[in-house]
């Protein structure tokens, strides 16, 4: 998290290899980003960029799943297995840019997933979602997390951190200002707290499901 300009999205793509780093080393299981090939660094990371459609250049979701599974050298039909499970109903002749800011999303997300990398980068990965696609993006991204994968967002939605993260970092100016468990970093500024926190400090509570999971446990 951090302010615009503060290094967030510098920092997803130098993980990509990118951007070659200034100063300092990078690595992503094992490998230097900047220094490998791009169809190697596919099974290490995948990086789901703010606009979706910047990952999506052809004309339908069937071309889209083809390509994705050459470049990730998986079995053919593996993203468009993918795609089944997030975007059920849409037909492969679908152009991408037909689609919804969630349905570019799940298909971008598709693509870069068919690789299987261990770490996901997921970049403003709400920005022009409404509620409902929200929730299935966290409840996609928990289950992500529950297969094993490493999830990384750079956000300035709070309460998506506060919904789902288990570690939350600040930067500013590219330096690192704030790192540790979110229920402590979120609500040490007031820029980065929820408005349930703010509601409801001192009390311990980040979001409106663990107040409601409280008011249940005492009735």
């Amino acid at each position: 998290m951090g302010r615009n300009g503060a290094g967030k999205s510098t920092l997803l793509t130098t993980l990509v290899g990118m951007h070659e780093p200034a100063a300092g080393t990078v690595r992503v299981g094992g490998a230097v980003p900047h220094r490998t090939r791009p169809r190697d660094l596919l099974r290490r990371v995948g990086l789901v960029p703010q606009e979706p459609r910047e990952l999506l250049c052809a004309d339908t979701v069937a071309a889209e799943c083809t390509a994705a599974d050459q470049d990730a050298g998986a079995p053919a039909g593996s993203c468009r297995e993918l795609v089944g499970r997030l975007l059920p109903g849409v037909a492969d002749s679908a152009h991408p840019r037909d689609l919804s800011e969630g349905q570019r999303l799940a298909l971008a997300l598709a693509v870069v997933l068919t690789a299987r990398p261990p770490l996901l980068l997921l970049d403003e990965p709400t920005r022009g979602l409404d509620y409902a696609a929200k929730a299935r993006l966290v409840d996609l991204l928990r289950a992500l997390a529950a297969e094993g994968h490493a999830v990384v967002l750079a956000t300035h939605d709070v309460e998506l951190a506060a919904e789902l993260a288990h570690r939350v970092v600040i930067l500013a100016d590219g330096e690192i200002v704030a790192d540790g468990p979110t229920d402590d970093v979120v609500v040490s500024s007031p820029s980065f707290a929820p408005q349930v926190a703010k509601i409801l400090s001192p009390l311990p509570w980040l979001t409106v499901s663990q107040v409601a999971r409280a008011l249940e446990a005492t009735a």
